[in-house]
């Protein structure tokens, strides 16, 4: 009888929702569905467009340092071709080729390949490019001085780390991961280059005075708008190859991926920056790249996809409109329309070659200088971030980090229309599926677990249990479903007496999910500018349901529920408390060196790098943001998130943190001899210090 009963109780009750809230009716896999809300969301997505400034273009593209004192120094050659190096910052120098003129130079061009073209493409001294496209060499025969900077190209020959892991991505993909999380950017860093001869033609004009420009190609020409855009001294520029709309600027390779970009950044915003100084748009078809090179046993780990597809001239000059660039039509860069429109005089027909100069190592030198410059801005970020912090007044830090590292969305702003659905009934607690909306297509969802023994007007405590990357809310809340990384740490705490809720993260579905940060980030958002609102809809639910204590809800999570756990409990005050497992780490060099087989610009989570985060915060300082809240880390020696001595290392300084401002009992490490898993042991007795015992128990399994 009682076998039939249960039957019975089942086909009556099964997907009830929980009482007084509305049905769920949900069809498909959720996370799959929350990550297409997010791409529909962002797909409409427009913020209102503010003033460009220079100041802010140089942050978004890394230009915050002083240039060094213009110079050129000859490495090689004699007549008018010369090998030649100048100095940029301390430590970086840009490499390429100066073409002399005859006589006393009619303008100073730095003239920029596209990044698979060689200086000596560019100009004629060996084959790649065809004759009528080698500007440079056409300006210099013209009576221009030309400097032909190299670049950094789509090649994957010194992408990694020999004694850890060869990559497949690009070299300019490679260079992007190790600047992005330090606040520097290839971009920049070539920019930079640009100015610095700049900085030397303008010296050389005290002399002589010529005409300073700038002329580019594809990714040429991507530097040239933006070298023009910030330098006043650039008094006209050709982009060629390159000009056009924005918006899908997620969709070409994560190099170009600028944080911030959208809306004031645009092309058109670009141009008018410049007027009233010349630009020239010369619409020849840009390079076109069908992604990064192919993957190989050895060599993985590029961001996929990528694309560069030429813009056509409609788009191209429905983007020029409206502002005072010179629009010429070209099938080819390098047009004697547009050069003759750069030096305002008639450009004369040359042709023949000069004889090569042999360079040895200038690729390798000038990537090996730029990864170096990379990793000693990443040694010293924490003087930077030091003095950020030493003032430590906690609202305005909070704001900075939700506003210019995590990207700050409004509030939710529609009804949380609770809707929710009975899918599991244990013996010490019911399960409920929970959709609650948060904004126009994003939603949040979970599973919220109910003990049963909750007496009327009893309010108890409540932990949200966070997976990680790749994970459902059924990997730590179905009492029927064991996944060993987790170890049902959601159910063993409502067997317990605590109420949880066991969210789905938007970090699922592969690429799919990735490409949300790639549309994020240009509009100065990002993955966690969802999530953090996701947790506000959560937190403000939980708080209104009459069984749970809203001053008793605390986070725990596990790797990228980890990294969840150092984020949204600093910037959310409503969580009485957070634990971080399997993330807790010396952040900075997790997400930026090259001294580890672990880190993550050796592998293929490109989605993590978030901008200027060495400058602004590192675990440490983002433990400052939940004090005087209690934290903890659990991590387990064989974790291969990372060493016992980086995480230690930074957690020293939390621990200190606590201690020296009274509080050191509101803070602990556990150590536990494992993988990267949920433990689950101190944590629980954590959550019982500091939540209080669900039922008064002495003690917890």
């Amino acid at each position: 009888m009682l076998r039939l009963a249960t039957w019975v109780w089942a086909a009556v009750c099964w997907g009830q929702p929980l009482p007084g809230v509305a049905p769920l009716q949900l069809e498909g896999d959720a996370a799959a569905l929350l990550v297409d809300g997010l791409h529909r969301f962002l797909d409409r997505y427009q913020r209102p467009q503010g003033t460009p400034s220079v100041e802010r273009l140089k942050y978004i593209l890394g230009i915050v340092e002083p240039l060094t004192t213009p110079s050129m120094e000859v490495v090689a050659g004699k007549d008018r071709v010369k090998a030649v190096r100048w100095p940029v910052l301390p430590g970086l120098h840009g490499e390429g080729l100066l073409l002399e003129p005859a006589g006393k130079p009619l303008a100073r061009v730095v003239a920029l390949p596209d990044a698979d073209w060689t200086p000596e493409m560019l100009a004629g001294l060996v084959p790649g490019v065809a004759p009528e496209s080698q500007f440079a060499r056409r300006l210099a025969d013209n009576g221009v001085l030309v400097l032909i900077p190299t670049l950094m190209d789509r090649r994957s020959t010194y992408s990694g780390v020999p004694a850890y892991r060869m990559t497949n991505m690009p070299h300019r993909e490679f260079l992007w991961r190790l600047g992005f999380p330090i606040g520097r950017h290839i971009i920049g860093i070539e920019v930079q280059k640009i100015l610095a001869a700049v900085g030397w033609f303008a010296k050389q004009n005290e002399q002589h005075r010529a005409r300073i420009a700038v002329a580019g190609y594809g990714e040429g020409g991507l530097l040239a708008l933006d070298a023009a855009a910030i330098d006043s001294r650039i008094e006209a520029a050709l982009v060629s190859g390159y000009f056009g709309p924005r918006d899908q600027v997620w969709q070409e390779p994560v190099y170009r991926d600028v944080w911030g970009l959208l809306p004031d950044y645009r092309d058109a915003q670009l141009a008018r920056m410049i007027a009233p100084r010349k630009l020239i748009v010369e619409t020849a078809p840009g390079p076109r790249v069908d992604g990064p090179p192919p993957e190989t046993k050895e060599r993985r780990g590029a961001a996929p996809a990528g694309r560069l597809t030429p813009a056509s001239y409609e788009s191209v000059a429905k983007e020029a409109a409206g502002t005072k660039a010179i629009v010429v039509r070209a099938e080819a860069p390098g047009s004697d329309a547009a050069l003759s429109a750069l030096l305002d005089r008639p450009i004369r027909r040359t042709a023949g070659r000069r004889p090569a100069l042999p360079v040895e190592g200038r690729f390798e030198r000038q990537f090996r200088e730029l990864v170096e410059y990379t990793q000693r801005v990443m040694r010293e970020s924490h003087k930077e971030r030091g003095r950020l912090w030493s003032a430590f007044d906690k609202r305005a830090m909070r704001e900075r980090i939700w506003n210019d590292l995590i990207g700050r969305l409004p509030a939710p702003s529609v009804p949380p229309n609770p809707r929710t659905r009975l899918v599991y009934d244990e013996p010490a607690f019911r399960g409920y599926e929970v959709l609650l909306d948060v904004w126009p297509e994003v939603a949040a969802y979970g599973i919220l677990l109910v003990p049963k023994d909750i007496k009327p007007g009893e309010r108890r405590p409540a932990v949200v249990c966070q997976h990680g990357l790749e994970g459902r809310p059924k990997d730590v809340a179905d009492p029927h479903f064991r996944n060993p990384t987790y170890n049902q740490f959601a159910v063993r705490l409502a067997e317990l007496g605590f109420v949880t809720f066991s969210p789905q993260n938007a970090y699922t579905g592969g690429d799919r999910f990735r490409q949300v940060q790639r549309k994020a980030h240009p509009w100065q958002l990002s993955l966690f500018s969802f999530i953090t609102g996701q947790h506000q809809r959560i937190l403000e639910w939980l708080g209104s349901l009459d069984f749970i204590d809203p001053a008793r809800i605390g986070f725990y999570g596990l790797s990228y529920g980890g990294f969840t756990a150092m984020r949204v409990p600093a910037l959310l005050e409503n969580y009485a408390l957070s634990i971080c497992s399997g993330n807790f780490n010396e952040w900075v060099w997790k997400t930026a060196s090259l001294d580890a087989p672990f880190v993550y610009p050796l592998t293929q989570e490109y989605e993590i790098p978030e901008y200027n985060f060495a400058h602004l915060a590192n675990h440490f300082e983002l433990a400052t943001l939940i004090f005087p809240r209690p934290f903890m880390v659990e991590r387990g020696h064989n974790d291969g998130v990372s060493r016992d001595e980086w995480v230690a290392y930074e957690y020293a300084k939390v621990f200190r943190f606590y201690a020296q401002n009274g509080m050191g009992e509101r803070t602990t490490i556990e150590y536990f001899n494992g993988p990267h898993v949920i433990h689950g042991a101190g944590t629980f007795e954590f959550l019982r210090k500091h939540l209080g015992s669900p039922r008064g128990l002495s003690s917890m399994r």
